[in-house]
C-alpha cells in the first residue's frame, strides 16, 4: 500500500511539472521610462526692464574729484545665439539715471556733476550650464553730463564713452529670465569752459559703477 501511495505522489509530482513546462513564461516586469527634461536654449531675442544704482567719480578742472551716487531704471533688449555650451549676445539698454555729487573744493561755490540718461550697447559671451548662464561683456556706452555752478550757466553735453562688466542671468518660469549684473562705465569728459567757472579750459569728467537686476522675456 505503502508503495502504491509513493507511486500516486511521484506521478502527480511529474504531471504538475509537465503542466508548468507548457504555460507561458512570465511577463516581464514594466519598468517607466523616467521624464525627458529638454536642455535649455538661450538661443533667441529677449526685452525686459533693469533696475539698480550707480556709485563713482566726477572731476573738473579747477576741483578735486569727488563721488556721485544714485538711481537708475530702463529698458532692455537682446539677442543670443548659443553654440554648445557657448553664449554669444549683443545687448542694449536705455536708462532714467539719477546719478549726482558736488563739491565745494577749488569751487566758487558749489560745483555739480549729474547724468539724467545713460545707455550701453554690448557684446555678450556667456557660459550655459543648463538653466545658468554666467556671462562677460563691455561695449559702448553714451549719455549726458551736467556740470553747474550757482551763478554760472553751466552745461550738459551728451557723451560717448565705454563699459565692461560681468553677471549672472538664470530661466526662472517659462520664457522669463532674471539677471544681476555689475558695469563699469567711464563717459570721459567735457569741456565746460566759462559756463562754470573762470578757467577757458575747464575739463569735466564722469565715470560711474553700476550695480543692478532685471527680468527678461525670451521670444
Amino acid at each position: 500500500m505503502k508503495r502504491l501511495c509513493l507511486a500516486f505522489v511521484s506521478l502527480a509530482a511529474l504531471a504538475g511539472a509537465a503542466a508548468a513546462a507548457d504555460l507561458p513564461p512570465a511577463p516581464a516586469p514594466y519598468y517607466k521610462a523616467p521624464a525627458m527634461v529638454p536642455v535649455y536654449s538661450w538661443t533667441g531675442f529677449y526685452v525686459g526692464i533693469n533696475g539698480g544704482g550707480g556709485f563713482g567719480s566726477s572731476s573738473w578742472t579747477t576741483t578735486n574729484s569727488f563721488n556721485v551716487s544714485g538711481g537708475q531704471f530702463g529698458g532692455t533688449a537682446g539677442y543670443n545665439y548659443q553654440f554648445g555650451q557657448g553664449v554669444i549676445g549683443i545687448e542694449g539698454d536705455i536708462d532714467w539715471s539719477d546719478i549726482k555729487g558736488s563739491t565745494v573744493v577749488g569751487c566758487p561755490t558749489t560745483c555739480t556733476t549729474s547724468d539724467s540718461w545713460m545707455g550701453t550697447v554690448r557684446g555678450r559671451l556667456g557660459y550655459a550650464a543648463d538653466r545658468f548662464m554666467p556671462f562677460v561683456s563691455g561695449g559702448l556706452a553714451f549719455g549726458d553730463i551736467k556740470a553747474a555752478v550757482p551763478g554760472f550757466a553751466g552745461a550738459t553735453q551728451t557723451n560717448a564713452g565705454w563699459t565692461v562688466g560681468a553677471g549672472l542671468e538664470f530661466a526662472i518660469a517659462g520664457n522669463w529670465t532674471a539677471k544681476a549684473e555689475y558695469l563699469y562705465v567711464d563717459l570721459g569728459n567735457f569741456n565746460c569752459g566759462l559756463n562754470c567757472g573762470v578757467l577757458t579750459n575747464n575739463n569735466v569728467a564722469f565715470h560711474t559703477n553700476l550695480v543692478r537686476g532685471g527680468i527678461n522675456y525670451r521670444f
